[in-house]
C-alpha cells in the first residue's frame, strides 16, 4: 500500500521545560492504517527540545495514499503524571459560530508537515537558534502581504564621539545616541550586514538557518534593528519587531515629526521607544544588579535566568486565589515626587516596605508594556506587548521588582490592553505590510476602502475600520496571528516575568462593543472573534500556570466571562464591579438610580437620608466574583462628574471626579472638623469595601489621603508627595488601612464569598451585614450618619446567632484620628436575633462571634 508521511509537531515556544512529566498523545480522525475514520485514534509523541529552546512534541503518521484530497482533523492530548488528561489545542476553529478546537489539513500526494504553536513567544522576533556548539541567531516576522523583508541594523554612538562612529560598547546611558532609522534608510549602520528573510508558510518570514552571518547569537546581542519591508504595492516601510523585548529609547521624541527630513542625531534619552529600533535581547539571562552603579547600557553583568529566580520566595506565601487578594493599584510613572521625569521601578521598589506594612497582598501595575509619552499618561496605548517601558526601568528591572514583591508575599497583577493598539502606531501595527486598509493585518476592516464615501461624495477609506469605545480602532480578532500576539504576550509575562496574574482592560470592548466606524452599525463577527480571543487566552495561560489569576474589566453580565475554561468559558476569576464604586463614592455623572453615598453625605449634610438600599444591593452582589473599589485610575480624576472646572482646557474633562478625601469633604478646605468628617467618611468607604465579599482594591495614595486628581494626561503635573503624606497628615489613615487590611488578611471568613445583608435603614443611614465561613462569623454595623448613636442602635434579624459578640474593630478609634465612640472592645450578648451596639458617626464597628474570638 502506498503511503504519504505527515509529520505533526506541537511547539510550546516558551523558554525552559514546559509540562514536565507529561505525555503527549497525537490524535486524529484516522485509523491505524492511515485511513479516514469517524473514530479518532491516538499515538504517543516524542518529546524534544525545539530549535527555539522550548519543549516540543512530534510524531509521524503514514497515511494511505488513497486518502489524498481528504480533509483530516487532529489535535494533541496532554496526560499529566497523575493520569489526568486535557485537550492541548487552545485555538478555536476559524468559523465565527463554532468553538471546536482542532487543527485541519487536506492530505496531498507529497510528504507533509503540520505544526501547532501553543504560543509564539520564541517563534517570532529575534531569538537564539539552539543546537550545535554555539547558539545561532534567527529573526522572524509575520508579514503575509510583503514582497520582501530584510533586517537592517541601526548605528549607535557616544555623545563624546564627534565622528559618530558606531559602537556596541557599554556606555553611560545618558551618552548613547542614535538607535533610529528614518523612513529613507538614514541611520542604518553600513558596517553591519543586511539580513534577507525567506518567506515561509502562513506569511512568516525567517532568516536562512544556514547563513554564516548568523552563526553566533552573541554577535547580535543588544543590536538595534528594524524590519525593512517591501509592501504589497512596492513601497518600502521600516517596521519595529512586534515581538520586541526591548525598544531603544525612553523619551517622547518622534524624529519623523520633530526633525522631518533630517537624520536623527539625538540621544536615546529623548527618543520615543514606540518608533525607535528594537534591540536584540537574550531571554535566558537577567542583569545581576537592579541598577549597575555606573548606569551603563548595555549592562555588563548578567546571570542565567534560573539563577536569578532561585531565591524568589523567601518570606510570606504569595496568594494564588483572587479571594485572598487586597489589591494596591499603582502607576509607576506617578511616583518619584521631587525629581524630574516620571517615576520609575526604582521608586516602586522603595515603596515595597510601605506596602508590606499596609498589609495589602497584591500590587496591580497600570500598563508597563511599551507606550509613548510615558511622562504624561497612564500607559493604555500599547505599541509593543512584550517590551517593558524603558522610561520606567525596562524588562530586567521589572523582573527585579517582581522578585522583591514575591519575597514579601505580594502577588503582582499586570494591566494589559488588548482592546486597541497605540493611537499612533505607524511604525508598529498600523499598515504593517500593506497600505491598503482592507489588508491592514492588525486592524479589523470591513469590506474594501472603495466601499466608503462621505456625504459629500469624497472617499472615506477609514470608514471600514471598527470602533469599540476604545481610543483607537479595534484589532483584527479574526486573524489567528493577531490573537496569538496578545496571547503570547500574556504567556511571556507569566513564564518569563513570573507575574501572578493579568488584569485585562475593557474586555467588553473586545466581545460586545464593536461597531463600524462609518455609521456605528454593530459588527457581530468582531464581537464573536473577540470572545474567541478571550477564551483562547484563558485556556493558554491556564495551561502554563493553572494558578494564574485573571481579572477582567468587564461591564457586561455575560456569565461566560467568569465561566471556567474547562467549561468553554473565558476563565476570569473576577471582574471589576464599577457599580459598587458608583453607588459608594458617586462623584461621576451617573443618574439618580445610583446611591452615591460619600458624595451625597458630604453634599446634603446632616439629616438627609442616604440611598443605602441601592448600595446594599451592590454590597450583596460583591460575592459574585467581583473586584470592588471606591477609587480606581478611572474614578480618581478622569471620569465625568459633578465637579465643574471651567478652567479645564480639555472640554470633555471639565466635569471631573476627585480623590476620595476631596469627595468626602465636598471640596471644602481640609482643616479642623471638615477634615475629621472627611477622613471618617473615607474610613467608612474603605471599611465597606474591604469587608465586602468582593476582592477589594485601593488606588495608590488613597491610604494616606491623596487629594490631587489622577488624570490620564497630567500625571506629572498633578503628582503628589505621598511619602510626606504617609508620615504627616495621612499617618492616621495609613494606620487604619493597615489594621483593617490585616483583619481581612488574617481571617478566612472575611475572605470568603459569604455575605448576608441584615439591616438597611436609609433615614438613619445604617447598614449591617454578616460575613462567615465554617470556622468564623463576623457582624459589621456601619453608619454614615453625621451623628453618633452613642446610646446604642438596635437591629433585629433571625440570622444573627445568639451568644456573645465581641467588638474587635472600631473605625472611630483615636488611633485612626477618631473620637473612640464605640463599645470599648467589649462583648455584647444577643438572643432572639436582636443586637444593640454603640455606633460612631460616619464609621463602623466589627464584632466577632464567641466561637472565633481572635
Amino acid at each position: 500500500m502506498a503511503t504519504v508521511p505527515v509529520r505533526f509537531t506541537y511547539y510550546t515556544s516558551v523558554g525552559g521545560e514546559a509540562f514536565p512529566g507529561h505525555v503527549a498523545l497525537l490524535t486524529g480522525n484516522w485509523d491505524a492504517a492511515g485511513r479516514a475514520s469517524p473514530d479518532w485514534t491516538r499515538r504517543p509523541m516524542e518529546r524534544f527540545v525545539a530549535d527555539d529552546g522550548g519543549t516540543a512534541f512530534r510524531a509521524t503518521v503514514e497515511f494511505d495514499a488513497a486518502e489524498v484530497g481528504h480533509v483530516f482533523h487532529w489535535g494533541v492530548v496532554l496526560r499529566d503524571p497523575a493520569g489526568r488528561e486535557r485537550w492541548a489545542i487552545a485555538t478555536e476553529t476559524p468559523d465565527v459560530d463554532r468553538i471546536e478546537r482542532h487543527r485541519t489539513f487536506t492530505l496531498t500526494a507529497a510528504p507533509g508537515s503540520e505544526d501547532y504553536y501553543l504560543a509564539h513567544c520564541r517563534r517570532l522576533g529575534s531569538h537564539k537558534r539552539h543546537g550545535g556548539a554555539h547558539a545561532a541567531a534567527r529573526f522572524a516576522v509575520w508579514a503575509p502581504n510583503a514582497r520582501r523583508v530584510d533586517v537592517v541594523f541601526a548605528a549607535v554612538w557616544s555623545t563624546d564621539d564627534p565622528t559618530r562612529t558606531p559602537t556596541r560598547a557599554s556606555l553611560p546611558i545618558d551618552k548613547i545616541c542614535g538607535g533610529y532609522i528614518a523612513d529613507d534608510g538614514t541611520g542604518i549602520d553600513p558596517a553591519l550586514p543586511v539580513l534577507a528573510l525567506q518567506r515561509g508558510s502562513g506569511g512568516v518570514w525567517e532568516t536562512d538557518p544556514h547563513d554564516p552571518a548568523l552563526a553566533r547569537f552573541a554577535d547580535f546581542r543588544h543590536r538595534a534593528y528594524l524590519f525593512r519591508i517591501e509592501q504589497e504595492d512596492g513601497r518600502v516601510a521600516y517596521r519595529t519587531d512586534l515581538y520586541s523585548r526591548c525598544q531603544l529609547g525612553y523619551g517622547r521624541t518622534n524624529p519623523a515629526k520633530a526633525t522631518p527630513g533630517q537624520p536623527w542625531l539625538g540621544p536615546i534619552s529623548t527618543l520615543d521607544g514606540g518608533v525607535s529600533c528594537t534591540t536584540v535581547v537574550d531571554l535566558d539571562e537577567v542583569t545581576r544588579d537592579f541598577v549597575e552603579q555606573d548606569q551603563v547600557w548595555p549592562e555588563r553583568v548578567t546571570i542565567p535566568a534560573d539563577e536569578f529566580w532561585a531565591d524568589e520566595f523567601t518570606g510570606r506565601k504569595v496568594p494564588t486565589r483572587v479571594e485572598d487578594l487586597i489589591i494596591y493599584e499603582l502607576h509607576v510613572g506617578a511616583l518619584g515626587f521631587g525629581h524630574a521625569g516620571p517615576g520609575t521601578l526604582q521608586d516602586a521598589m522603595e515603596l515595597l516596605d510601605h506596602l508590606s506594612a499596609l498589609n495589602v497582598t497584591a500590587v496591580e501595575l497600570l500598563p508597563m508594556c511599551e507606550f509613548g509619552g510615558a511622562a504624561e499618561n497612564w500607559g493604555y496605548a500599547t505599541s509593543h506587548f512584550f517590551a517593558i517601558e524603558y522610561s520606567e526601568g525596562g524588562r530586567d528591572q521589572y523582573k527585579h521588582f517582581i522578585k522583591e514583591c514575591h519575597r514579601r508575599g505580594l502577588a503582582v497583577i499586570v494591566d494589559m490592553v488588548y482592546n486597541h493598539f497605540a493611537h499612533e502606531a505607524e511604525r508598529a501595527e498600523y499598515h504593517y505590510d500593506s497600505s491598503a486598509p482592507e489588508n491592514d493585518i492588525y486592524y479589523w476592516y470591513e469590506g474594501r476602502a472603495t466601499d466608503y464615501q462621505r456625504p459629500d461624495g469624497t472617499p472615506f477609506p477609514e470608514g471600514g475600520y471598527v470602533d469599540n469605545l476604545s481610543t483607537a480602532f479595534a484589532p483584527r480578532y479574526s486573524e489567528e496571528m493577531v490573537r496569538k500576539l496578545f496571547i503570547s504576550s500574556a504567556v511571556a509575562l507569566v513564564r518569563e516575568f513570573h507575574v501572578d496574574g493579568l488584569r485585562l482592560d475593557q474586555t467588553t470592548s473586545i466581545h460586545a462593543y464593536n461597531v463600524l466606524h462609518a455609521d456605528g452599525r454593530p459588527v457581530g463577527a468582531a464581537n464573536a472573534f473577540g470572545a474567541k480571543l478571550l477564551r483562547e487566552l484563558g485556556r493558554t495561560v491556564r495551561m502554563f500556570n493553572p494558578d494564574a489569576i485573571l481579572i477582567a474589566e468587564d461591564h457586561s453580565t455575560w456569565d461566560q466571562v467568569t465561566r471556567p475554561v474547562d467549561e468553554d468559558g473565558m476563565g476570569f476569576d473576577a471582574r471589576w464591579y464599577a457599580d459598587f464604586c458608583h453607588h459608594l463614592a458617586g462623584d461621576t455623572d451617573k443618574g439618580a438610580d445610583y446611591a452615591k453615598l460619600i458624595y451625597h453625605a458630604a453634599l446634603l449634610g446632616a439629616g438627609a437620608p442616604a440611598q443605602l438600599d441601592y448600595f446594599a444591593g451592590a454590597l450583596a452582589a460583591s460575592r459574585l466574583q467581583a473586584v470592588v473599589y471606591a477609587e480606581s485610575h478611572d474614578e480618581a480624576g478622569n471620569s465625568k462628574g459633578p465637579f465643574f472646572d471651567p478652567t479645564a482646557t480639555d472640554a470633555d474633562k471639565q466635569h471631573t471626579s476627585h480623590r476620595s478625601l476631596v469627595v468626602a469633604s465636598n471640596e471644602a478646605s481640609l482643616i479642623g472638623p471638615t477634615r475629621a468628617y472627611a477622613e471618617a467618611r473615607c474610613r467608612y468607604e474603605w471599611g465597606v469595601t474591604v469587608l465586602s465579599a468582593g476582592t477589594p482594591m485601593l488606588l495608590f495614595g488613597q491610604e494616606c489621603g491623596a487629594v490631587q486628581r489622577f488624570k490620564y494626561n497630567a500625571v506629572l503635573a498633578e503628582r503628589e508627595d505621598l511619602a510626606t503624606l504617609r508620615s504627616g497628615t495621612g499617618a492616621a489613615l495609613v494606620r487604619f488601612f493597615a489594621d483593617l487590611n490585616r483583619l481581612r488578611r488574617d481571617h478566612s471568613a472575611l475572605r470568603s464569598r459569604n455575605i448576608d445583608v441584615l439591616h438597611v435603614h436609609n433615614a438613619n443611614r445604617v447598614l449591617a451585614w454578616k460575613r462567615w465561613d465554617d470556622a468564623q462569623s463576623f457582624l459589621i454595623v456601619a453608619s454614615l450618619n453625621d451623628a453618633a448613636f452613642d446610646r446604642g442602635y438596635t437591629i433585629e434579624h433571625p440570622h444573627i446567632e445568639p451568644g456573645t459578640w465581641r467588638e474587635i474593630f472600631n473605625s472611630d478609634s483615636r488611633h485612626y484620628g477618631g473620637a473612640d465612640v464605640g463599645n470599648g472592645g467589649g462583648s455584647i450578648w444577643t438572643g432572639g436575633g436582636r443586637f444593640s451596639a454603640v455606633l460612631p458617626f460616619a464609621g463602623f464597628v466589627v464584632f466577632a462571634h464567641e466561637r472565633n474570638q481572635p
